[in-house]
């Protein structure tokens, strides 16, 4: 493929911070190269060869091999620090049942759950 292609490199190392990169690439570039060109794998120190961070283009998971097209946007996402189901478990066995969600207003005499 030739010509040069417009990407843009997206990483959160934290909560409300995004880093965020334009860049022009050759035509045929990968995930890997797009990654390598933005610096972010030696800013952050980043190993993308294990299960600590996950990359996608768009928000569909992708290899660093995965050929990218004009406009696509890459991004590299950090591992969950808590399962979410057992994080709304906690949340809600805090919250109480009677106070949270359905549960929540109920008519006087009405039967639980109504």
């Amino acid at each position: 493929m030739t010509g040069r292609i417009q990407v843009t490199v997206a990483y959160a190392p934290g909560p409300r911070h995004v880093h965020e990169q334009a860049l022009t690439l050759p035509g045929g570039s990968t995930v890997g190269d797009a990654l390598g060109a933005a610096g972010l794998l030696g800013t952050f120190q980043i190993d993308c060869g294990g299960d600590a961070a996950s990359v996608g283009i768009w928000g569909r998971k992708a290899g660093l091999d995965g050929v990218l097209r004009d406009g696509d946007r890459v991004e590299l996402w950090r591992p969950l620090r808590v399962d979410p189901k057992r994080a709304r478990r906690e949340r809600f066995g805090r919250q109480g049942v009677g106070s949270a969600g359905l549960f929540a207003r109920r008519r006087p005499g009405a039967k639980p759950g109504y």
